[in-house]
């Protein structure tokens, strides 16, 4: 008898740990608004990026700053439906493009926010009362928040452009997100990529130059790049066609997929448009 229940037990945990081991991941919708502007659900949570609800050229040219060209696009979708059912609010840097005015007036500042402690005098200066820095990681509701670092430029434009972060996101039977940031392609992204070995990796592949001149931010070759280091993920292009000193098209980066044959592992939204992963 003893053998039996002995025998039984074996089974049962066999099979229990056959099913756990072969548990396929849950989907994850990311949305991408504008920019670098997303909403993304994520282990039954609705997460803001970076939000900039300018109207079409509010502020000024990143290029010529005397002019008023930014944002070059309108939003595609309405701000109250970009707030609706927002649970927290994840913010990579407060540069204009990240987090503008009319962001900042129309925001509950009550709605939680995660970002960069570099970034705390901005973000207590705006009235966010439900802010958390995430130095190295912080959670969510079983969300787990981790802070990466990056480059947004080369030598002295650090100097102008201060400090950025990306996130990495993990939920138990999600994919784990690498949201790269306002960053450059260098050791330190190929070192989180193989470190958090993401099955999505969200890049922000506009081609920005600052002042027209020194690359800051990844461009379709970087995007491709990162695309090959991690040959399992699906890489989310945002980040395009909506600032005046990105020169990095959709169809620039959809040409270098099609030469690759990796067009099923670029995924390239519109604004406003939303994507299903898993």
């Amino acid at each position: 008898m003893r053998r039996v229940i002995f025998l039984f037990l074996l089974v049962t945990a066999l099979v229990s740990c056959k099913e756990s081991n072969t548990t396929e991941k849950k989907s994850v919708k990311v949305q991408l608004i504008r920019n670098a502007t997303m909403k993304i659900e994520y282990a039954g949570k609705t997460i803001l990026t970076d939000p900039m609800f300018s109207d079409k050229a509010a502020f000024m040219s990143f290029v010529n700053p005397a002019e008023n060209k930014n944002p070059t696009v309108d939003l595609p979708v309405s701000i109250n439906n970009i707030l609706s059912g927002v649970d927290f609010i994840l913010l990579s840097h407060v540069h204009p493009d990240h987090l503008d005015p009319k962001a900042v007036e129309l925001i509950d500042k009550n709605i939680p926010l995660f970002y960069q402690s570099f970034d705390s005098e901005a973000v207590t200066k705006y009235g966010f009362k439900n802010a958390t820095v995430v130095d190295n990681s912080s959670d969510f509701a079983g969300i787990e928040i981790i802070r990466t670092g990056g480059k947004h430029g080369e030598g002295d434009v650090l100097k102008h452009l201060g400090e950025v972060s990306g996130f990495v996101l993990k939920a138990e039977n999600y994919p784990t997100i690498y949201w790269i940031g306002d960053c450059i392609l260098d050791d330190e992204i190929k070192a989180n990529i193989t470190k958090y070995n993401p099955d999505i990796i969200i890049t922000h592949s506009g081609g920005a130059k600052f002042m027209g001149q020194n690359l800051i931010l990844m461009d379709s070759n970087e995007t491709i790049q990162v695309s090959e280091l991690a040959p399992k993920a699906k890489v989310v292009a945002v980040h395009m066609e909506s600032l005046d000193h990105c020169f990095s098209t959709r169809e620039d980066l959809k040409k270098l997929a099609e030469e690759k044959g990796i067009t099923n592992r670029i995924i390239i939204p519109a604004d406003g448009e939303a994507v299903v992963l898993d």
